[in-house]
């Protein structure tokens, strides 16, 4: 697995604490299509196909231990 960058680790924790991406955007005062290019990017780093999958994965891993 790929490090995260730390953005892209503040977008999976609100992701895990089931923000959607517009409530990701306004948290972190970044446009939407910036969430989304993110959030690519954490899938892509995971080896997952989606948000649920992230989730799932960072949870299984203990990823973070909040």
């Amino acid at each position: 697995m790929q490090k995260l960058t730390e953005k892209e680790t503040e977008i999976l924790k609100l992701l895990i604490r089931g923000y959607d991406n517009r409530e990701i955007a306004e948290a972190l005062c970044v446009s939407i299509h910036t969430v989304k290019a993110h959030l690519t990017s954490v899938f892509r780093k995971l080896n997952v196909k989606n948000r649920t999958k992230a989730i799932l994965f960072a949870m299984s891993n203990n990823m973070f231990n909040e």
